[in-house]
């Protein structure tokens, strides 16, 4: 897998895209983390008002046992106790419901300040990317055929993704002349397929210089 240019400037390039990306990542992740542990703290309030509530009603409840016990009025007296202690199963449910709240904005919140960085870097950044790598690798790939044979696929290559001015400073008819298998047009539009990738062209073996001659 070949994941970086041969030429230094194009390289150097990748080497910082590739950085910042990374910077990218770990600083929205950590931004996501940090805001969650914000939003969690949040969650005391809560806790202490379900503890209230449920403290205050065992002690209202408690309260109206006793009075119970009270001879011909202790009906009535445990009366407003238990009125107490309704009111204390309201706060811990409020307790409960605000912990509730929190639970879900600590999910939903870090999850919105991350997912939309990231893919932001997702649709820009990693498929051109992936785009250099798989062809500067298949072009690498090229280099177990015979030179003709590889000048030839690279040239077709530059013809499909090679700008027009591009193609038009190589030959007046660079389609037409690769089909007419023109070797300075080939390989020069091949020439111009590595040069666009930021890729050196293969060494030339001393077999391939026989053959060449």
């Amino acid at each position: 897998m070949k994941l970086y240019a041969d030429t230094p400037v194009r390289a150097c390039l990748q080497l910082v895209s590739d950085l910042f990306a990374l910077v990218w990542v770990f600083a929205w992740i950590s931004a996501a983390l940090s805001l969650r542990e914000v939003v969690l703290a949040l969650n005391r309030p809560g806790e202490l008002m379900a503890d209230t509530g449920d403290g205050f009603t065992e002690h209202m409840e408690t309260a109206a046992e006793n009075v119970r016990q009270v001879p011909l009025a202790g009906d009535a007296l445990a009366t407003p106790f238990t009125s107490l202690s309704e009111t204390g199963e309201s706060l811990s449910a409020a307790g409960d419901s605000f912990q509730e709240s929190v639970a879900s904005l600590s999910l939903t919140l870090p999850l919105l300040v991350a997912v939309l960085p990231l893919f932001l870097i997702a649709a820009t950044w990693l498929p051109a990317r992936a785009r250099w790598i798989s062809r500067a690798t298949s072009t690498r790939r090229l280099s177990g055929l015979n030179p003709e044979a590889r000048n030839r696929l690279l040239a077709l290559r530059a013809l499909s993704s090679a700008s027009p001015a591009r193609l038009m400073a190589v030959h007046e008819d660079p389609a037409g002349a690769w089909q007419e298998n023109d070797p300075a047009t080939v390989t020069e539009l091949a020439a111009l397929e590595l040069r666009r990738l930021g890729l050196r062209p293969e060494p030339v073996t001393a077999k391939e210089a026989l053959d060449r001659s």
